[in-house]
């Protein structure tokens, strides 16, 4: 019959004490933390590459196949803002999508 064993008095007096004192430094450290405020995340803002749409253009028509990653290639940026650059460029009508599946498009010059 085996089970916990009852702690002796003295030892139930110091547990209680340090868990009264571990909870008085916590409420402390709420209070401090509530009167700073609510934190903002910073956010990185969208950056395109300091090309022109001709630039960007000229730069992908020897692509035979534009796809996210030849474009950030090709431009020289990372696959997200590659991903940007191309959808505005298709908005414009500058591109035209042939095809693709899944979130991967293939454009060509149009």
């Amino acid at each position: 019959m085996g089970g916990v064993k009852k702690k002796s008095l003295a030892s139930m007096e110091k547990k209680q004490d340090s868990t009264a004192t571990e909870q008085g430094t916590e409420e402390k450290g709420k209070k401090t933390k509530e009167k700073q405020g609510p934190q903002q995340q910073k956010r990185l803002p969208f950056l395109p590459p300091r090309a022109t749409e001709a630039e960007m253009i000229k730069a992908l028509t020897p692509l035979k196949a534009i796809t996210v990653f030849s474009a950030s290639r090709a431009l020289g940026v990372n696959a997200s803002i590659a991903t940007g650059v191309l959808r505005g460029l298709e908005e414009k009508k500058a591109i035209k999508r042939q095809g693709g599946f899944s979130g991967h498009a293939i454009w060509s010059v149009a």
